[in-house]
């Protein structure tokens, strides 16, 4: 994997980076794994709810398969694609009973490579097993909170947790943000980290780029006038004048906690996430 930079031929294509993998095989997406994707641009009712949304390159939607409940049949990984929807790869499986989904594809998976998804399967790159039948210290990824709800956590591209403790009832994870969390050795994991950890390297260079994710301009609270933002108005370049920064509906933007204080799962995390400077 590497970040293919364009030439500075043009001022749009200035620093303007892309990431070339070789684990993607080029081919077009299995036809009977697409939906339709609608777009609401940041609307609910008619209204706008979240701001700088809207326009964008037409998207399919990928189905994935997060549960991955062919347990004990094993699959063959036909393809390796990109999804227009998520930060990672994704990986097409074809089972040994003719059936095809798509998964997550962890890094280092590798065409025509053969996978399973079962209790105590072998510990390689891309097979699933119960958290309970994995050694310590291993990279785990689409990871199950809850036995039986499928892969939750630990989905996005370059993200990986890692097994610390496993107990009879119980396992500990490390999570990427430094959160040691509590779940049960039931819970089954992906063996590896997500793919594409190079993603967050990439400079999108351009606005018409961002446009074709889907996003609009945004527009600073200080440039607009009072009516429209807390932090309008004034003459010339001013400061925000209020204690900390808000939205445009008064909330504070930064720094609030936003987690409820009593919620049912804060008897499952250890340790918080560390801080970001």
């Amino acid at each position: 994997m590497a970040i293919k930079i364009y030439k500075r031929n043009t001022a749009a294509r200035r620093n303007m980076s892309i990431v070339k993998s070789s684990m993607i095989s080029g081919q077009k997406p299995e036809k009977s794994l697409l939906a339709k994707r609608v777009r609401f641009a940041g609307r609910s009712n008619g209204k706008i709810s979240v701001r700088h949304q809207g326009g964008g390159a037409k998207q399919r939607y990928r189905i994935v398969d997060f549960m991955q409940d062919k347990f004990g049949i094993w699959g063959r990984v036909a393809s390796i694609e990109r999804d227009p929807v998520r930060s990672a790869f994704i990986a097409l499986i074809s089972y040994a009973d003719g059936e095809k989904r798509y998964i997550l594809a962890p890094e280092g998976l590798q065409t025509d490579q053969k996978i399973i998804s079962k209790e105590d399967a072998p510990i390689k790159v891309g097979n699933r097993a119960k958290v309970k039948n994995i050694p310590i210290g291993t990279v785990i990824s689409n990871l199950e909170l809850f036995p039986g709800k499928g892969g939750q956590a630990v989905r996005s591209a370059g993200s990986g947790a890692v097994l610390t403790a496993v107990d009879q009832k119980t396992a500990q994870i490390k999570m990427s943000s430094g959160e040691i969390r509590l779940i049960s050795s039931d819970c089954y994991a992906t063996i590896g980290q997500v793919s594409n950890f190079e993603h967050n390297s990439i400079t999108v260079g351009k606005a018409g780029r961002k446009r074709h994710m889907g996003v609009r301009p945004g527009v600073r609270g200080s440039a607009m006038n009072p009516v429209d933002h807390p932090h309008g108005g004034g003459e010339g370049r001013q400061g925000i004048g209020l204690k900390h920064p808000k939205t445009p509906w008064g909330k504070p933007a930064l720094g609030k906690k936003t987690r409820k204080k009593y919620k049912y799962s804060n008897k499952f995390i250890i340790k918080r996430r560390m801080k970001r400077k």
